[in-house]
Order: structure tokens, then C-alpha cells, then sequence
């Protein structure tokens, strides 16, 4: 059980990560620059980090019985720039 709270935490600070890349590098790159690729590779990183954060929040959702709001407010702060950091620390680690 702590095993998919170890995981969610994780992935947690790789999706956080690759948000803040795309939103911090490969957007500025993408359009100040012309240059495209970045998107292209930091996008799809971020996009399957994405579906395993969600995936793997349901997962803790369900075994260790969070309350719809509690799994409703992890789900919305992977939308939030720096929002699964805040998550981690108000909600994962306490878990």
C-alpha cells in the first residue's frame, strides 16, 4: 500500500517537473525562437507523466479511501504550475 503513495509521490515531482520544462523552456523556444522540437519531446514526456499521475491517483484513491475532494484537489493541482509539489506536501506525504 505505501508502495503506490511511494509512487504517486514520485511521479508527482516528474509531472510537476516536466510542466514547468514545457511551460518554463520549450514554449519560450517554441515561440521566441522558432524552434519546435523541444514541445514535441518535452510535451509527450509530460503528457505520459500525466496519465501515470492520474492513473496512479486513482489507484491511492481507492486503497487508501481519500475522500472524492481530497483525490478532486490532487487531480486539479497537476493543472496548477507547481501544484503537485503543493499536493505532495499537503496531502501525500501526510498519507
Amino acid at each position: 500500500m505505501k508502495k503506490s503513495l511511494s509512487i504517486l509521490r514520485l511521479l508527482a515531482l516528474l509531472e510537476g517537473i516536466s510542466f514547468l520544462v514545457l511551460l518554463g523552456l520549450a514554449m519560450p523556444l517554441k515561440y521566441y525562437y522558432d524552434k519546435p522540437e523541444m514541445v514535441k519531446i518535452v510535451g509527450m514526456a509530460h503528457g505520459v507523466l500525466f496519465v501515470l499521475y492520474t492513473i496512479n491517483l486513482l489507484i491511492v484513491h481507492l486503497q487508501f479511501k481519500w475522500s472524492f475532494f481530497k483525490t478532486l484537489g490532487a487531480f486539479i493541482a497537476s493543472f496548477i504550475p507547481f501544484g503537485t509539489f503543493y499536493a505532495d506536501k499537503k496531502w501525500f506525504r501526510e498519507a
